[in-house]
Formats: structure tokens, sequence, C-alpha cells
């Protein structure tokens, strides 16, 4: 294996960066850290990658990564102890949907509290200009009123929080707080002895929003003091120095029922309704949870990848592991939406294979990547199974 550096290239500010740059750091993979710039993300990341956001991986051979789960899973391979997927099939399969769970269904309150919240939205918008846009050739103050009416106005209004689902959207954070405050008392980890896959989805967004952010760290630290000390302890996890281990298999602790639970009832019939009104042709979609109807959301064409990958990883169960891990998720609630009207095929990554970069596009394609980055438009090509 060549002894150069990957190149992670990131924003510090940014949910999924420090995920990834955590993930790194625990495994002791060499890597080079690049805070990206508009310039660098326009002259050398976008013509290489097509793809305008971080985090963004180059390995010593020149290849290009994205998406920060195929990378854990590519890097997996590559660098195997620790491993951050239990070897337990049931177990593996918990820290899967569990992280999926974390890095989509939190996205929306982190998201919240950044962009709507006065003081909160001032000091990022601020930040973002001075460490990322710095070089744009535009003026600092009008920057930073972009950032923060575009991100409001594409992550928060447009993403469904109104006055009526605002007390439901905070919830989500109160009550995540709550179960992981009461499991971390007495667990380093998510996961037990040392950090696994659920660890890093959850602390996407715990660290570089909920933890940093003025509103939400303010909450933390007061209502939930242990998950406040994990993200510093996940931040600075070596393998060479926890001796721990994961959970034994078959235990099931209280707090992976509480969040199976909870993704049952409100995230996987989300991703449900997503992938219905993706197969469609919807570009956005009204769906109620718990007593609240989030109206003209976005559809999102990853997501119903997500829901697909759930549904792949639990037919690639071992046979024998199947039972339990149906009745796990059937005695949380969670079974039935997951295989809610089947497999919606999303065809995200039909001809390439996950984490690897397509091709760039070309010059003049390259406004619409950029455009529609976050959430590009419903595909006629509409596969069930």
């Amino acid at each position: 294996m060549s002894a150069l550096p990957y190149r992670l290239y990131v924003l510090d500010a940014s949910y999924f960066s420090g995920k990834l740059e955590a993930y790194f750091r625990w495994k002791e993979i060499p890597f080079e850290r690049i805070e990206a710039t508009w310039r660098q993300i326009n002259t050398r990341l976008l013509p290489h990658t097509g793809i305008s956001r971080v985090p963004l991986v180059q390995t010593p051979d020149g290849t290009w990564l994205q998406d920060s789960t195929p990378i854990i899973d590519w890097l997996e391979q590559r660098f195997p102890e620790p491993a951050v997927v239990p070897t337990d099939p049931l177990h593996g399969y918990v820290a899967r949907l569990l992280e999926d769970y974390a890095d989509e269904w939190l996205w929306r309150p982190a998201l919240h509290y950044r962009w709507s919240y006065a003081g909160d939205a001032q000091l990022l918008a601020r930040r973002i200009v001075a460490e990322s846009l710095h070089d744009m050739p535009v003026p600092q103050p009008l920057l930073r009123l972009f950032i923060r009416r575009r991100q409001r106005r594409t992550y928060v209004t447009g993403d469904g929080v109104t006055r009526a689902t605002r007390p439901h959207v905070e919830a989500i954070y109160l009550a995540t707080l709550d179960r992981l405050e009461r499991w971390l008392r007495e667990q380093p980890f998510v996961h037990g002895g040392r950090p696994g896959l659920a660890d890093f989805g959850f602390f996407a967004s715990m660290f570089r929003h909920f933890s940093l952010d003025p509103t939400p760290s303010r909450i933390m630290r007061d209502r939930a003091p242990a998950v406040y000390e994990w993200t510093a302890r996940l931040w600075n996890a070596r393998a060479s120095r926890v001796a721990g281990d994961f959970l034994p298999p078959g235990a099931i602790p209280p707090l992976w029922r509480e969040l199976l639970a909870d993704a049952g009832e409100t995230y996987l019939p989300y991703l449900h309704a997503n992938a219905i009104a993706w197969r469609d042709g919807h570009r956005r979609l009204d769906f109620s949870v718990q007593g609240v109807t989030y109206r003209s959301v976005p559809t999102v064409h990853y997501r119903v990848w997500c829901r697909e990958r759930l549904q792949d990883h639990f037919e690639a169960l071992p046979p024998a592991a199947q039972p339990a891990t149906r009745a796990l998720l059937e005695s949380c609630g969670a079974w039935e939406p997951l295989w809610r009207d089947g497999i919606v095929r999303s065809g995200l990554h039909d001809g390439a294979a996950p984490p690897i970069c397509r091709p760039a596009p070309r010059r003049r394609d390259r406004t619409r990547v950029l455009r529609d980055a976050w959430n590009p438009a419903p595909t006629s090509r509409r596969r069930r199974r």
C-alpha cells in the first residue's frame, strides 16, 4: 500500500466532514486534511469528480471518493482492523440501520437549529464565508447575507420546517439527546467499549452541529453532558489506545431498541413515502409523522437509495441470521415500514460503484451539477421489484 496519505477535502463546519474525519482519526489512516475553498471546489474538485460538495477523498493512487458511508465501507476493506461494523450479523445490521437513521433523520433538526436561530445563522454564515468563500470575488457582507437566506430557504422553510412543525423538529433532537444520555452515562460508546458505525452516524450531527452551534450546544451541555463528553471522546479516540470491545453477540441494549423504535415510527415511514413519491415522479411530497404533517418537502433521490440499501443489506445477511434480525425489527416496529410496498429501485448508482466518483461532466453541464447537488430531479426510470 502506498505510503502517500489520503487527501481529505472538508469544510470545518460540515456535518459529514466531521463524521468522516473522525473515522480517519479513529482508524489512524494517514491523511492530509484540506479545507476546501470556493476556488478549489471549482478548479479542482468539480472538474475531477463532478461534485461540488464535501467531504471528498483522493486516494494515494488518485481515485476520487464521495459519500461518507460508502467511503467508510470502501476503507474498511483496505483497513479491516479494528472493524467498525460488528461481525455479529444482527449487530452489524443494527449498526447500519442506526447509522443511516442518524445520518438522514437528524439532518433536518441540525439544519433547523443552525439556520432558524438568528444568532446561530449569523455566526455560521460569517464562519463559512471566512473559512471557505474568502476567495470568491464577491463582497463578504453580501456573501454572508446570501448564505443565510439560501440555507434557510433550502434546508429550513424548503424542507418543511414551519411554525406548525418546528416543535416536532426540535423534539427529535431532544428525544435523541435523552436516549443517548442514559446510555453514555454508563458506556463510552454507542457500541459499548469501542466506537462502531452507529457512533460515527450520530457523531455527524452531534459534533459539528449540535455540540458546536450556540443554541443546540447550550441545550446539550445542560441536558446531556454525557453526550457532550462523548463527542470529545470519539474525536480523540484512536484504535491503538482503546482496549474495549463491542457489546457481546446477542446483547440488545435498551438504547438500540429505543432508537430502532424511533426509526420505525418516524424515519422509515418517511423513507417509504419519499420512495413512492420519487417512483411516481413527484418533486415534492407531504408526509405525516407522530401527528404532525410536513408539507411540500423535497423528494430526495439519494434517500430512495438509502432505503434500497437497507433492504439489500438485510437480504445479504446469512440466512440463519435473518429470522432473529427480522424479529428484533418487528418487536421495535421497524420491519413493516422498511418493507412496505417492496423494494423501489433508485437506479442512483447504475453504471458506477459507490463511492467511486463518476467521470466529471462537460463544462457546460457543471451549472446543473451545482444547482442540483443536494436534490436532483426525479428520473423517469421507475423500476420496482
